[in-house]
């Protein structure tokens, strides 16, 4: 598991590899300072107490530029952290999202939007902070430790391996307590998530809460799956204070140990003051590391938790790289002994259905609530699979089944408001990036929504979410001038006129019959006004027939 983890780690850390390759550099360089003054530090002292014969105003300016260099350094060393774990987290967000908008509405990816979103802020914030600031600090951390260990070797070698021996026990309670807490870092990223899901629910469905009344409901959920967060929390945090309490203890028994090393040293005259300073210095620098990855394991575990999740999240969504196929001319789509049931249903939603809409025809779909009807559109768009039968596009020359490659044929309306925030322009131009003045304002005139130039800022309005400051119609109709923009010759309209009156609906449906007589379209509806305009009813019945 850790084998796969690491792989994925390299991979989405290309963009950022030099970048952390020259942190751990400067962060060696810091090393070696440090060693260095803790050397200019040594002679000063043995100058001071007439043990050396040295110059000492060379070892003085030595000492005030190491710290000059140490400022230099680990200031440039913040700007790297910083713009390597920024272009990580944008990086990654948009590797994900991609990958994202390949999933299928097919009952497989189960994820609330919640727990989506919190992989994506928090997870990703924290494996950005292990690529672009734990690994360079763990390397110098290391190295650190073998450099100090060594000098120290140097001057005194028993006492280095004196200090150093109590590192197995420094391993080993951080390896009885590690299982644990990354078995609780688990559950609490699985808890946040319920509790961003709730919020997020809470806030989409406010008005429901509040006509309902439900609002001490929402306050005590909330409450209640906050108070097992709570409690997950602090039992991790419980473990991680006891497992750096002792290692901390165990590690002020190594400088102790220094400490009295020094004294009996100085007493019998087998070392100077500038030594016992240096061995101060040292112990601390052995022992510092040692803390330190005391001290990151947990954040590590943590890391490795979110790597998990970020990785299961990827291996729930597809590959989107696709070359579109555009078929010319006008469009007819054919299914043939169509079966479909979706993968955690109990019923089949279509049974060996079959019709063929053909070029330039207007096909109203019919039947009851639940009776596959939005499916249909669906497996059309190749965004679900048949279990058995096919579906084609064809015009008088070939015809190919459908699938993403294809889908840049079809054009889908689908059910009430769909904006984005932005301007009515940003909206219109997802359906057609390149799309021009003249080209938006002849299909809001076909969508019955030139009511937007009466609008001071015209196309330039700011809408917000879901087309907040608009009415449902006035939104509804903008979606359906943003889908008109796409050259798709086979146009699915999904209950695309429940927000409109009739008159603006008969508008709509008159605009659209006239004006784009060459494209086949296809209604789920309701009304009758629609079915006026329409040369083939079909209806689907709802079947009862069980998996």
């Amino acid at each position: 598991m850790y084998r796969h983890s690491l792989r994925w780690l390299w991979n989405i850390s290309d963009g950022i590899r030099r970048s952390v390759a020259i942190s751990a550099g400067i962060r060696l360089l810091l090393v070696g300072e440090s060693l260095f003054f803790v050397y200019v530090c040594k002679i000063l002292v043995d100058i001071a107490t007439g043990v050396s014969s040295l110059a000492g105003s060379l070892y003085t300016i030595l000492l005030i530029a190491c710290v000059e260099l140490r400022l230099l350094l680990a200031g440039l060393n913040v700007c790297l952290l910083s713009q390597s774990e920024v272009r990580l987290k944008n990086g990654l967000r948009r590797r994900l999202l991609v990958r994202l908008m390949g999933v299928t509405p097919d009952g497989r990816f189960r994820r609330h939007s919640g727990d989506v979103l919190n992989r994506l802020g928090e997870d990703v914030r924290v494996v950005a902070n292990l690529l672009g600031r734990v690994v360079p600090s763990l390397v110098s951390i290391v190295v650190q430790f073998i450099a100090a260990f060594l000098f120290l070797s140097h001057l005194e070698p028993l006492l280095a391996v004196s200090v150093v021996v109590i590192m197995p026990v420094c391993l080993l309670i951080a390896r009885l307590f590690a299982v644990r807490i990354r078995r609780l870092t688990s559950e609490i990223r699985q808890r946040d998530g319920e509790v961003q899901s709730h919020i997020q629910e809470s806030l989409q469905h406010l008005v429901l809460v509040q006509t309902l009344e439900r609002e001490s409901w929402v306050e005590q959920r909330l409450y209640g799956i906050q108070q097992g967060l709570y409690r997950l929390v602090m039992e991790r945090s419980r473990l991680s204070v006891y497992s750096r309490a002792m290692v901390n203890s165990a590690f002020s028994v190594g400088y102790a140990v220094a400490f009295l090393w020094g004294v009996e040293g100085i007493q019998k005259g087998t070392i100077t003051f500038g030594m016992m300073t240096a061995f101060l210095q040292l112990v601390g620098q052995i022992q510092r590391p040692l803390v330190e990855m005391g001290q990151q394991l947990p954040g590590i575990l943590h890391a490795m938790t979110s790597v998990d999740r970020l990785i299961e999240l990827e291996d729930d969504s597809e590959e989107t790289d696709i070359e579109p196929v555009t078929l010319p001319g006008g469009l007819g789509i054919r299914l043939e002994q169509v079966t479909y049931a979706y993968p955690d249903g109990r019923r089949v939603i279509l049974d060996h259905f079959s019709h063929d809409f053909s070029p330039g025809s207007r096909t109203a779909i019919v039947g009851e609530t639940g009776a596959g009807k939005t499916t249909l559109f669906r497996l059309m768009l190749a965004l679900l699979q048949p279990e058995n039968g096919r579906i084609c596009l064809y015009n008088n020359k070939e015809e190919v089944e459908v699938s993403p490659a294809v889908r840049n044929n079809l054009v889908y309306v689908p059910q009430g408001n769909s904006l984005w925030s932005g301007t009515i322009r940003e909206n219109l131009l997802l359906g057609n990036p390149e799309a021009t003045e003249e080209e938006m304002a002849r299909m809001l005139e076909m969508a019955a929504a030139d009511f937007v130039f009466d609008f001071p800022e015209g196309l330039d309005t700011p809408c917000s979410e879901l087309g907040g400051g608009l009415s449902e119609g006035q939104a509804q109709r903008i979606a359906i001038a943003r889908a008109l923009l796409r050259p798709g010759a086979v146009l699915l309209f999904d209950e695309f006129t429940s927000s409109l009156d009739d008159e603006t609906e008969r508008l709509l449906m008159q605009n659209l019959t006239r004006g784009l007589p060459e494209r086949t379209m296809l209604f789920i509806t309701h009304r009758q006004c629609i079915l006026d305009y329409c040369d083939t009813v079909v209806r689907i019945d709802r079947i009862t027939k069980l998996i």
